[in-house]
């Protein structure tokens, strides 16, 4: 992601509303990316009837994020909180998917 213009060269707030506009932007396409992984996860985990919640892999995921803003000098525990909110959804959105697959697998092997 490439600035237009740094915080620094702009000049009015309507600058920094183009900027913040542009990163917004640049967040979401972001999270759709990563949303991919997460719908191709689960259902990866379908097969091989792993759970949604990896506690582990999100201790490993938030401590990479806290140590990834200190690097870059944004507050860990903002991040860290935004992370937490994002990994929550993303469990609870697998957990219906996988459930939802396996009522169904049921549902078709009751029915034969």
């Amino acid at each position: 992601m490439t600035a237009s213009r740094r915080p620094a060269d702009c000049t009015d707030l309507s600058q920094v509303r183009v900027e913040i506009d542009r990163c917004d932007k640049a967040l979401v396409d972001m999270i759709g990316e990563r949303f991919g992984y997460v719908e191709r996860a689960w259902q990866i985990k379908l097969k091989q009837n792993a759970e949604a919640n990896v506690p582990w892999r999100n201790q490993q995921v938030i401590d990479r994020v806290r140590a990834r803003a200190t690097e870059k000098g944004v507050s860990p525990d903002l991040c860290e909180a935004l992370w937490r909110q994002m990994i929550g959804w993303f469990i609870q959105y697998e957990e219906e998917k996988l459930r939802a697959d396996l009522e169904a697998k049921d549902k078709t092997s009751n029915q034969s």
